[in-house]
């Protein structure tokens, strides 16, 4: 079986094959543990076997699957979608490693939720047809209902409905649009959507109903609401895959259908986007100041961070009507593109941590701790590093993608910089004084003084997530020399 067709079906046919292993939990934990580390690593044979310098879609796999209305089982990969791929399974792999200790009931179900989920988002990822798009885009909903409904908390019933509604809603909008555009092009292949010569009514149009789909799953504001209770309600596994790969998939959809079939009315509505967006930034970490629960205050930190993401995006727009050169385009995208995957990885950890400190205390309110660092050390040290990440501290992930896109808002206005610099002061504002209560100060639960630091499998997965944040912070090269031609050739029509 081909490289990407591998990616997306092992997880799965896995993932079906442990309901049948209830009974066997240790066994389960063996099996889904193979299949995530082999994930991994076909994730890498597919990246050595990706050619950057290749515009285009590379490692393409195509078969009849309803050829009668011109419908096929299409994949390929480009400079966008691998790091996000890659993206997905070294953080499906992190959470099945630490369900080895973290979950105890209806292990083989949870895994095999969780299987599932990594082979949908990389079909999501990888798929050329449109209606194959879709097909994944709904499946791997129905994991994380099941994930947040089963395994969730108190409120998980609100939470999941919440969730399904905001996701569903946009998905059929979205679905009519990919009907228009077949119809049009009498082809499901998203490429041929790119060159249908829309007029700009359609396109508006077009552009509206993606946005309602991508924008909730990203999510912007002000339809972000569904994503606090979601993270709140779910197990630690369900917020590391919701925060670090499920909300890259509303970016990915403006990259890879709004930007190139609706260039006209992305212009057009560019500074809608761009206030949208400097709103998440500004707004939301506001909000995020207000929290009493670490969870959703991560979950807040989440929308903020995201809004940089389409902010980059976005400026696309008035940088080329400006008369601004590509590279400067190029730039904000890159920046965008960065801020996904760093925000990735950054966010996986910080609700690793947060689900470390619930397993030991069962309480996420901020006000519960105090004195963490004095019993659990190792643990500390690992949570200020992501802490400053989180903040955007030079030598680490979170400040490259941000420096780009600051960078980039300069040339569009004075003001769009200082709205989306006024991160440098909020991030640290709820990020900073989270850490501070709840890891020094003076300790207000005598449960904190018979804590135990984090053991050797919770200290591997640190230590994963650690190497990852500072090496794409001090050496980012090998992920911009990945899109940066791609990148180019998604933005050159636009100019």
């Amino acid at each position: 079986m081909p490289s990407l067709s591998l990616l997306i079906w092992l997880p799965i046919i896995a993932g079906l094959a442990l309901f049948l292993l209830q009974k066997h939990p240790q066994l389960a934990r063996k099996l889904a543990l193979v299949v995530a580390l082999v994930g991994v690593i076909i994730s890498f044979i597919v990246y050595g076997q990706y050619d950057p310098q290749i515009v285009g879609m590379q490692l393409q796999e195509k078969l009849p699957w309803i050829p009668y209305f011109n419908i096929y089982y299409a994949v390929g990969i480009d400079g966008i979608a691998l790091p996000l791929i890659i993206l997905t399974s070294i953080s499906t792999c992190l959470v099945v490693i630490a369900s080895f200790w973290a979950i105890q009931k209806n292990v083989a179900s949870y895994l095999a939720i969780f299987l599932m989920m990594n082979g949908f988002i990389c079909g999501v990822f990888a798929a050329t047809d449109a209606v194959l798009f879709y097909v994944f885009w709904e499946a791997m909903l129905i994991p994380m209902f099941l994930l947040i409904g089963i395994w969730g908390g108190e409120n998980r019933i609100y939470a999941t409905l919440k969730f399904f509604l905001y996701t569903f809603f946009g998905s059929i909008v979205m679905l009519l649009a990919l009907l228009y555009l077949y119809w049009v092009s009498d082809s499901a292949q998203i490429s041929d959507f790119y060159d249908l010569g829309l007029t700009a009514n359609t396109q508006m149009w077009l552009f509206i109903a993606f946005l309602l789909a991508f924008a909730v799953k990203i999510p912007m504001f002000p339809v972000h609401t569904w994503l606090p209770d979601a993270h709140v309600e779910a197990p630690t596994g369900g917020s590391v895959i919701l925060a670090a790969v499920m909300l890259k998939i509303g970016a990915y959809g403006f990259l890879r259908f709004s930007l190139p079939i609706t260039p006209l009315a992305g212009a057009q509505l560019a500074d809608l986007m761009i206030v949208l967006s400097l709103i998440a930034v500004v707004y939301i970490g506001i909000v995020a100041i207000m929290q009493k629960d670490l969870k959703k205050l991560i979950a807040y930190s989440s929308i903020a961070h995201m809004g940089f993401a389409t902010l980059g995006i976005f400026m696309v727009f008035p940088l080329l009507e400006q008369g601004q050169d590509l590279a400067t385009a190029v730039l904000a995208v890159e920046g965008a593109m960065i801020q996904l995957v760093s925000h990735g990885f950054i966010s996986a950890a910080l609700f690793f941590c947060v689900g470390v400190l619930y397993e030991r205390m069962h309480t996420r309110k901020i006000t519960d701790f105090g004195g963490v660092a004095n019993v659990m050390p190792v643990f500390a040290g690992f949570f200020m590093l992501f802490s400053l990440a989180n903040v955007g501290l030079p030598g680490t992930s979170g400040f490259v993608g941000e420096l780009f896109v600051i960078l980039s808002a300069i040339k569009v206005h004075f003001l769009v910089a200082l709205f989306a610099g006024l991160t440098l002061i909020l991030s640290p504002a709820y990020t900073l004084w989270m850490y501070k209560r709840t890891l020094f100060g003076t300790v207000v639960n005598k449960e904190v003084e018979h804590l135990t630091d984090i053991t050797c499998g919770e200290r591997l997965i640190f230590a994963v997530l650690a190497v990852l944040v500072i090496g794409l912070g001090v050496w980012p090269a090998p992920l911009i020399d990945l899109m940066h031609p791609t990148v180019v050739h998604l933005l050159t029509p636009l100019s």
